[in-house]
């Protein structure tokens, strides 16, 4: 479970920290993009094994930056999980609408956190 790149989508700088120490801490590579479009870049040249995807971001917002992954024949598989703080009746079935396979309010609780990130990651064995 060590060693899967992330790619963390969020435009709040003290959530981009505790999500990244997070994964860090249970090992995995994290790679930030602080926008959709930005994320939408990066895919470009690095392709991660989950994305978390903040739903509420400037410019490209979270739903249609997902949207436009989930579409495109190289990207479409990845997972991706929501994460957002607005845990509103009918989010949840928005993010899934749009293309996301999970979601996670925030504030974040690290054990469901860590639970929800490891089962959307396929288990490598040595």
């Amino acid at each position: 479970m060590a060693g899967e790149r992330i790619l963390l989508v969020e435009d709040n700088p003290m959530n981009r920290r505790v999500s990244e120490f997070l994964l860090r801490a249970q090992g995995y590579v994290v790679d930030e993009a602080r926008d959709g479009q930005e994320a939408l870049e990066k895919l470009k040249t690095q392709l991660p094994d989950l994305i978390l995807m903040d739903l509420q971001l400037p410019g490209l917002d979270g739903f249609a930056a997902t949207r436009i992954i989930k579409q495109n024949a190289a990207t479409g598989k990845i997972p991706i999980i929501a994460l957002t703080a607005y845990a509103m009746s009918g989010d949840a079935e928005r993010a899934l609408a749009a293309g996301c396979d999970g979601y996670i309010t925030k504030p974040i609780d690290p054990d469901e956190f860590h639970k929800t990130v490891a089962s959307y990651l396929p288990r490598r064995h040595p």
